[in-house]
């Protein structure tokens, strides 16, 4: 059983495409949630985290690669490596168009870049032994992580507050193209880290240090982005009885239920097929107007 010391099936049939989606950002308001800056710029925390955090989750699979010794499993991190990159630059693309509209996201960036690539990046000089133990437990980290984006991605896919908010449509496709994909791919990262350490103690880690870093770095890029908005003057400021409320309105994810997720990671018989619908998602990704473009390209 998974999480109980044996390494969890991997699953049958699963094929990861990468797909190249484009979005055309030219027409997005800078509040693309009409009315609601602290909910739109909550959400936005994604796409200053994602680019870096994502070629992060790239570089230490990539790592990983030479340790896999399941060969289903390892198309599975070929395709999620794929998926990943695409992502990176999908969001990377409205950090320009936020720059171009007068938010400069980039004193934040800095500071993300400096974390993924000198903190959690690649250590020279290491041994053989100490190298492959560094790059399992930054795999347990991403599996961490990987567990909250599959969540957040679920939650976008059952979001119908967004849509009665009138959110713009590019952003919901991307946003819903996306969460399709982390829950598609969920259970890659925790595969991976099973495979190639089965023990309990080494998911909570992951969780342990992840989760709180994750929340840590989100309440700092709202703060972040509140402040950095021109059009706001500092009037609006973040609280967490305001996510509250913007949840209660369905524009948000639930604190609460994000925690409760967080949590529910650590029960010893957790596995990632417990999250969302696979079923779900594909269907979204076969309706999805950037999907169905990239097929036709």
């Amino acid at each position: 059983m998974p999480g109980t010391g044996s390494a969890p099936e991997v699953h049958d049939n699963l094929v990861l495409e990468p797909r190249d989606v484009r979005f055309d950002w030219s027409r997005l308001p800078l509040h693309w949630i009409p009315d609601e800056p602290f909910a739109t710029h909550t959400i936005n925390v994604l796409h200053l985290l994602l680019p870096e955090g994502e070629r992060w989750f790239v570089r230490v699979f990539k790592e990983a690669l030479p340790l896999i010794t399941d060969e289903q499993l390892r198309e599975e991190v070929l395709g999620f490596i794929g998926q990943e990159a695409i992502h990176a630059q999908a969001h990377e693309e409205v950090l320009e168009h936020l720059l171009a509209q007068g938010l400069d996201p980039r004193p934040y960036v800095r500071q993300l870049e400096w974390l993924f690539q000198r903190v959690l990046g690649e250590r020279p000089g290491l041994s053989a032994r100490a190298r492959r133990e560094n790059v399992i437990e930054r795999v347990a980290f991403v599996a961490a992580i990987e567990h909250f984006t599959a969540f957040l991605g679920n939650w976008a896919l059952n979001s119908p507050g967004l849509d009665r908010a009138q959110a713009d449509p590019t952003m919901l496709d991307l946003l819903r193209w996306h969460g399709a994909e982390e829950v598609e791919h969920r259970s890659v990262a925790y595969d991976l880290m099973v495979h190639l350490d089965p023990g309990y103690l080494r998911r909570i880690r992951g969780m342990v240090v992840s989760g709180p870093l994750l929340v840590r770095l989100w309440v700092r890029g709202v703060r972040f982005l509140l402040a950095a908005d021109p059009t706001l003057r500092g009037r609006v400021r973040p609280s967490w009885r305001a996510a509250r409320a913007a949840a209660l309105r369905g524009m948000l994810p639930d604190p609460v239920q994000s925690l409760r997720s967080g949590l529910r990671y650590l029960k010893p018989g957790y596995h990632p097929t417990q999250e969302g619908s696979s079923a779900q998602a594909l269907s979204y990704l076969a309706t999805s107007p950037a999907a169905r473009a990239a097929v036709t390209r």
